[in-house]
């Protein structure tokens, strides 16, 4: 016997999922998603007003994340009754609807880390989903996507962030492959997405001094990339401590910059430094140091990190859970869903429907609004090539996922306002000058490969020398907005002003701030969550279910109505009543009512007229007579062939519905019944069709017909095809008259 495995192993062997890594649990290198036996165990002491002990840690042994929690991250007036709650109570919190909200909040803010991580550790699966449909700040749901480029091209980055804020998000972030170049990517999407839509904040993602720079220029109004870990020694390993991030965010907000920490699971195992530690503990302790910064937010469920938390067992419930943490903690919660966790389409949709379903601040921390490939930050769990998926996915749950559909005819416009817009601010600013030919190709491009003529990309100095120009002239928002008002871009320069002066009210700081397109501020003050169970919370209006609904693809009967109509002639003509014939060599092809009149395309996509054709030509072959005649009572298939048969002198009949379902049926059967019977109609063959006429010639002169299969996909053809069915039925349906009876008809094409 062969060592080789067998044929269904070696099949399963070859699908995606098994490109992903997945590991055993490994306590000592910090391998485990929840509850490692090295967890502290939870504790708070309090002497004189002041933590003496903290989760089992005496204050003389604190680390700098102990210090900075103890001193910043625990309300000492709760703590006393937070920590004395017993765990499954404590936990039964987050999902009891008769119990607000703000309780949880409350309560929460008096735990220790390792008691907030035990707690949570104790939901299920659908009690997360549950808690954090309760627990997420603002009120109502939105989405931020990555919009980058492998060439920092200007023009393709402000026609796609043009397109991401046509398509919904509120929020957009850039990087860059070569550091040098951040200054123009952030003047770039701030044109594009200026050109789409008011209120769409910003982000470029470089080092932590190029982002604070430009965002005191006010090129950028958020930042996400102040790292937090859950031990001090990787902490150190990065010459940070949590005092130096602290201080670091509190420079971003000085100067009206929205900002949120980063962090996530399975970063101090990738550093090796876990100390042992569980992933949920150790980010208990990272969100627990972002409440003790006063930051408005977490970016947080493994971010890079993800596929490592993913690798062991419940390391998906872990990313969600601390998300939920986030939310616990009373702080914005922008939910992971931005490094590709895995290869396996199933795996990576399990790992953020629930999040979809639940809603959260922020559904993805980066959803790739471009192409994979063209994603700088590494492929996210979502790109370019998924919009339809999950516009779909929102539209089958009736959930807000922060997007909607963006007509093509409207996509198409933006993106060339804006590739035109940047050409024109670059030029304005001496900065570059771009042709027109290449202003046209951004617009169309795919992604950056589209932007390579005979093999030879752009000229990235041309790049190189506008970043430098912007970062050495001092060139700030301001400048951007008189560039684009110079140029003619009222409306967008205004837009560029209008996000200067909210730094300056600085109402977008609240928790969880972003602007709708009135640039109203929507946050945990003005659009607080009010979920308390069914019937409250956070439900789409009716014109954002409107958005929701509407994806492109969704089809009516009115719209194959006006297809069929573009194809429709006069190859049918009405003879007079059919009358039963008796010649043995007869064979009568019935029609179904709307075939000739409302229907004169199958889903295959051939014609009617072709198909009778085909039908024809295979009786010929056989010396059989044939008869066309239009069943005008009824639309089921079964018994238009069975009409047909009995009208038929050799008692043999082909049955065609409009839709290209086909049958062979004899007089002498029951309905149902039949010899032949084509059902898969989207994929019958020209050639098919010819030999059912062939085997209806041969069952009518009693020879022995040719064996004949359906065809076979493993495309999911219901789903393709079921709604143009039921239009097509509608068509065919609007046509019955059992007043007309059965007609004779001639096809004269």
């Amino acid at each position: 016997m062969s060592d080789q495995p067998v044929g269904r192993i070696r099949f399963m062997d070859q699908q995606r999922v098994n490109l992903d890594g997945f590991a055993h649990e490994d306590v000592g290198l910090g391998l485990v998603a929840m509850a490692s036996p090295h967890d502290p165990k939870p504790s708070l002491v309090l002497r004189d007003g002041r933590v003496a002990e903290m989760d089992g840690r005496s204050a003389e042994d604190f680390d700098a994340l102990d210090a900075l929690i103890a001193g910043h991250g625990i309300d000492l007036s709760v703590a006393e009754e937070a920590m004395a709650l017993d765990d499954v109570a404590f936990a039964r919190l987050f999902v009891d609807p008769a119990v607000p909200r703000a309780e949880v909040v409350r309560l929460v803010s008096g735990t220790t880390p390792a008691k907030l991580a035990q707690v949570i550790a104790l939901l299920r699966p659908a009690e997360l989903t549950m808690a954090m449909t309760k627990m997420r700040a603002r009120r109502t749901p939105s989405n931020q996507a990555h919009v980058t480029n492998r060439l920092d091209d200007p023009l393709l980055l402000a026609a796609d962030a043009a397109t991401a804020a046509a398509y919904g998000f509120r929020e957009v972030e850039t990087t860059v492959p070569v550091l040098a170049d951040a200054p123009s990517n952030a003047v770039a999407v701030t044109v594009g997405a200026a050109i789409a839509s008011p209120g769409v904040l910003v982000q470029c993602s470089v080092e932590e001094a190029m982002e604070l720079e430009m965002g005191i220029r006010g090129l950028v109004s958020y930042a996400e990339t102040v790292s937090l870990y859950g031990t001090e020694p990787v902490f150190v390993d990065g010459d940070d401590t949590p005092y130096s991030k602290a201080i670091l965010a509190a420079a971003y907000a000085s100067r009206g910059v929205k900002m949120r920490v980063s962090s996530g699971a399975g970063a101090e195992v990738l550093m090796g430094g876990a100390e042992q530690c569980s992933m949920l503990y150790l980010e208990s302790r990272c969100v627990s140091l972002a409440r003790a910064m006063g930051v408005q937010g977490v970016q947080n469920g493994g971010i890079d990190g993800a596929s490592v938390a993913a690798s062991v067992p419940r390391g998906v419930r872990e990313l969600m859970a601390e998300n939920v943490m986030v939310m616990a903690r009373n702080l914005e919660a922008c939910t992971g869903n931005d490094a590709l966790m895995s290869e396996s389409d199933v795996r990576r949709t399990s790992r953020t429907l629930p999040i979809l379903l639940a809603g959260s601040d922020y559904v993805c921390s980066g959803f790739g609004s471009i192409q994979r490939y063209d994603n700088m930050f590494g492929p996210s769990q979502w790109n370019a090539e998924d919009f339809d998926d999950w516009l779909a996915m929102q539209r089958d749950w009736g959930v807000d996922g922060g997007l909607r559909t963006a007509a093509p005819a409207e996509v198409g416009r933006l993106r060339r306002e804006a590739a035109e817009a940047c050409r024109d601010v670059y030029r304005y600013l001496g900065l570059a000058d771009f042709t027109d030919d290449h202003v046209d190709r951004a617009v169309d491009a795919v992604g950056s490969k589209d932007l390579v003529v005979d093999g030879v990309e752009p000229d990235a100095m041309v790049v190189l020398g506008a970043a430098q120009a912007i970062r050495s002239s001092g060139l700030g928002s301001l400048e951007v907005a008189r560039a684009l008002q110079e140029c003619g871009y009222e409306a967008a320069a205004g837009r560029v002003l209008d996000m200067l002066a909210a730094r300056v009210h600085g109402d977008h700081l609240q928790t969880a701030a972003i602007f709708d397109e009135s640039m109203n501020v929507l946050s945990l003050v003005t659009d607080p969550n009010d979920y308390a169970g069914p019937g409250t919370g956070y439900e789409p209006s009716a014109a954002r279910q409107a958005e929701i609904d509407g994806i492109r693809q969704a089809r009516g009967v009115e719209d194959l109505r006006k297809d069929q109509a573009l194809l429709a002639d006069d190859s049918f003509r009405v003879v007079g009543p059919a009358a039963a014939g008796s010649d043995p060599r007869e064979v009568v092809i019935g029609l179904s009512p709307g075939i000739g009149r409302t229907v004169w395309q199958t889903l295959s996509g051939l014609s009617v007229v072709d198909t009778l054709r085909e039908l024809l030509a295979g009786l010929e072959e056989e010396g059989c007579l044939a008869r066309v005649v239009r069943v005008n009572g009824t639309l089921d298939l079964g018994m238009v062939g069975l009409t047909a048969a009995r009208l038929a002198g050799s008692g043999i009949g082909i049955g065609l519905q409009g839709k290209g379902t086909a049958l062979i049926h004899r007089r002498d059967l029951p309905p149902l019944a039949n010899l032949e019977l084509y059902s898969m109609a989207p994929i019958i063959t020209p050639d098919l069709y010819r030999l059912l006429g062939t085997n209806a010639g041969r069952h009518a002169k009693g020879a022995t017909p040719v064996p004949a299969r359906n065809p076979y996909t493993d495309e999911a053809i219901e789903a393709r095809y079921h709604t143009s069915v039921i239009a097509l039925v509608a068509l065919e349906r609007s046509c019955v008259d059992r007043s007309l009876g059965n007609e004779d008809i001639e096809v004269t094409r």
